[in-house]
């Protein structure tokens, strides 16, 4: 069934008219559902780094393979396939280097298909680089509870880094959930982190989970630790996927939101990076607000 909606869902996309922008698409379903909404006390996060599908074994794969990431590999579609199955097991993913439909995805909007073959109610896509036919280089948010509002952001520095930023519960007192992928030089990400800093000060409930590209020692010293957000617990090695030695990509948490475990998922090698989760408790009160209202 989730298979044969997938496919009704690519087959809607194919006939979308002309202008049509997925991210425009999702915010105007934001405004339309106007709910508000959270899941029960309990909220799984992922994210993931997918790499537009293309896997790597090895540092040899990047380079022999890196026509792949110009011209779509059949292996792709597959790897999509599984990417789809690891992320039917959480409320709420961020995903980075997600392909919105070119050659190198085989003309296939990954996003628009992870979220009907895993069921989302609500997907997003922000489009950070793009090349046309040769390359749709976006983050994406799926979620199983609407947001009340979703916003894009380009951050400051090279073209092509962004954060999304959408909003769950009740206005008064929400959750924010901000996917991000940041640049790889120091200087330009520390000037992206001041952006997240200055745009989420003030905000109580905060996740902040994507592709840091650095390290937590790296955090620890970086304008958002103003927000007094906690980092993982441990160390959790992500990259490369197939002999994982750095940590790049990060959950980061408001002291409101009680962590129950975070995990890297070592044995899923779909990408260049491993996909990192964490589950949360959220505070009662947030989430019997948003029941009272709702």
């Amino acid at each position: 069934m989730l298979l044969e909606r997938a496919r009704h869902a690519y087959a809607d996309w194919k006939k979308r008219p002309a202008g049509f922008s997925p991210a425009r698409e999702g915010r105007r379903r934001a405004r339309q559902a106007r709910q508000i909404e959270l899941p029960d006390n309990r909220l799984r996060l992922l994210t993931y780094n997918i790499q537009a599908g293309i896997a790597s074994q090895g540092y040899g794969d990047m380079v022999a393979g890196s026509w792949k990431h110009l011209v779509g590999h059949t292996a792709s579609r597959a790897n999509i396939e599984g990417i789809a199955d690891v992320l039917d097991h959480y409320d709420l993913v961020g995903l980075q280097e997600v392909d919105g439909g070119s050659l190198r995805s085989r003309n296939l909007n990954q996003l628009l298909h992870l979220a009907a073959r895993g069921d989302f109610r609500f997907w997003h896509q922000q489009l950070n680089r793009n090349l046309g036919r040769f390359g749709q280089f976006s983050n994406g948010v799926l979620a199983r509870v609407l947001p009340f509002h979703v916003e894009d952001h380009r951050l400051p520095g090279l073209p092509g880094r962004g954060a999304i930023v959408a909003q769950f519960g009740h206005p008064d007192e929400p959750l924010m959930i901000v996917i991000v992928h940041l640049a790889l030089g120091e200087k330009y990400r520390n000037t992206q982190l001041a952006y997240l800093r200055d745009l989420l000060r003030g905000r109580r409930h905060v996740v902040v989970m994507g592709d840091f590209n650095c390290f937590g020692e790296h955090l620890l010293d970086s304008p958002l630790m103003e927000l007094d957000l906690q980092l993982m617990d441990n160390v959790h090695y992500t990259y490369p996927s197939w002999a994982p030695d750095r940590h790049l990509d990060h959950i980061l948490v408001s002291p409101s939101l009680e962590v129950n475990h975070t995990q890297t998922l070592s044995d899923c090698r779909l990408s260049d990076h491993l996909p990192m989760a964490m589950e949360l408790t959220l505070p009662e009160a947030l989430v019997a607000a948003a029941r009272e209202a709702g």
